[in-house]
Order: structure tokens, then sequence, then C-alpha cells
């Protein structure tokens, strides 16, 4: 999860319908990834344009927006090794868009279009790479070579961006402050409800627990047993029956028998 300690609120929710825009749409060519520990920090992959030295390859940069973002443009990187004059050794991106012609209201998705649009007609007048713009200048077919020779070597197809990572950071971002404690409120609510009509156990273990002395001083009634006919025999109660009754019917017997020996003596 993105801590965004960088940027303020406002810009925050901007950024999050932006991002999720590119996520759900992206330009042609383009794929944006986030930073999970720097929200500030955006990634992006670019396919290298057909007909271009740079076809067939695979690009990543990234957006660095200052705090004073929007205001100030982002400043862009390569990743990827590449020889283009607008592109430093560094990786340094240089286009007029990123500097004196920044305005607040363009968005990410413009300048990462611009960016991918530079792969297509560079601008050798303004180079930050001198031998690429030099090269550009006097002889096309040799920067060509040289492009196509970085492209081949260096931009290799990279691991993916996970999908829908963007829709989740976004999502998570979204979220009202001042409605995170009644949605706490119904999650436990609603886990109540699920544990309760899945485990009904649960409530009833948990009135055992709760009501052990009470429990202590009742009687609890006998568990009914199925006898071998199918009849029901309560069977700790009959047990206990039984053993009163023995002596009892022992008294009797006795008496019986007291009876038939005077019986016998008479006669």
């Amino acid at each position: 999860m993105a801590t965004n300690e960088n940027l303020p609120p406002n810009v925050i929710k901007q950024l999050a319908k932006e991002l999720k825009s590119l996520d759900e749409s992206p330009p042609e060519g383009i794929k944006v990834g986030v930073n999970d520990d720097d929200f500030s920090t955006i990634y992006a992959d670019i396919e290298g344009p057909v007909g271009t030295p740079y076809e067939n390859g695979l690009f990543r940069m990234k957006l660095i927006l200052s705090r004073d973002f929007p205001c100030s443009p982002p400043k862009g990187y390569f990743l990827t090794k590449i020889f283009h004059p607008n592109i430093a050794t560094n990786g340094e991106i240089c286009v007029n868009t990123l500097k004196k012609d920044w305005n607040p209201s363009l968005g990410l998705r413009h300048v990462l279009i611009v960016v991918r649009c530079l792969l297509i007609e560079p601008f050798p007048e303004s180079a930050l790479n001198e031998q690429a713009g030099k090269m550009l200048l006097e002889n096309y077919d040799e920067y060509a070579r040289h492009a196509s020779l970085y492209t081949g070597i260096h931009a290799k197809p990279r691991p993916k961006f996970k999908s829908g990572a963007i829709s989740e950071s976004t999502t998570a971002l979204n979220v009202d402050p001042t409605n995170a404690s009644a949605l706490n409120t119904d999650l436990k609510n609603t886990s109540a409800a699920v544990l309760s009509s899945a485990c009904p156990t649960a409530n009833s273990n948990n009135a055992v627990r709760g009501g052990q002395e009470q429990q202590s001083n009742t009687t609890t009634p006998p568990a009914l047993e199925s006898g071998v006919g199918g009849s029901s025999v309560a069977a700790p109660a009959a047990a206990v029956v039984k053993k009163q009754d023995g002596p009892l019917k022992m008294q009797g017997d006795k008496k019986k028998i007291d009876a038939r020996k005077k019986s016998l003596k008479r006669l």
C-alpha cells in the first residue's frame, strides 16, 4: 500500500482517477504501473513504435511527481537504455511538454503519449545526447543502426505489471476516512451474522461459557438414546432408578419367603 506522504490529499484523489482510467483504458502501446512504496512515482512500459529503430522493443520509464505537482511538471526518466537525441545517457527525458510548455491542466495520459511520440519523431535541435542528435542530422541510417542495436540489446520484455493492481490501489485511496468507522462496524456485523448462520454452535458455546454458574445449579435433562427396536431410553436416569429400586425389591422377596416358611411349619 502506498504511503503518499509526498503529495497533498487533493492531488492524490485526482491521480487516483487518472491512474484508474489509464489502467482500464490504456493509450496505444503504453501500460502503466504504480510504485507501492511511493504513489508519486509512476511507472510505464512503452512499446517501440512500428517503423522506427525502436520497433519490437519494450522501454520502461518513470515519472516523478514533486509535492507541488501539478503546478510544476513531473520529471521523466527512461530506465531502459536507449539511443535517442532527447534522452540523456542517465535516462533523463527532454521534451517541451515537461518543461516550458507544461500546463497544470495536462494529465498523465497526455504526458505519456507525448513521450511515445518522441520515439517516432525525435528533435535533434534540443538534444541531450549530442552524439545521437548529430548522427541523426548527418546520417540517419547510421543513427537508425545504432538505435536498433541498443533496442535489441537492452529493450527486452520485462515482467508485466500486475493486472488490476492500479484499481486496487486507487480504490483504497478513494475510501472516505469519515466513513471508515462505519465501514468497519458493518464488516464486523456482517462477519458475526455469517459466523452465526454458518456455525450455530458458536453462539451456543458462548452461552454455555457465559452461564456456567447457572447451569451448575440446574439439573440437565437425561439424554435419550435409541434402543434396538427404535425405542428411546433415558439411559442415565434408568440406571439410577434401577439402583434405587434394587433394595426395595429384595425386601419384598424376603417377606414372601418368610411367609412361606411359616405356612410350611403349620403343616
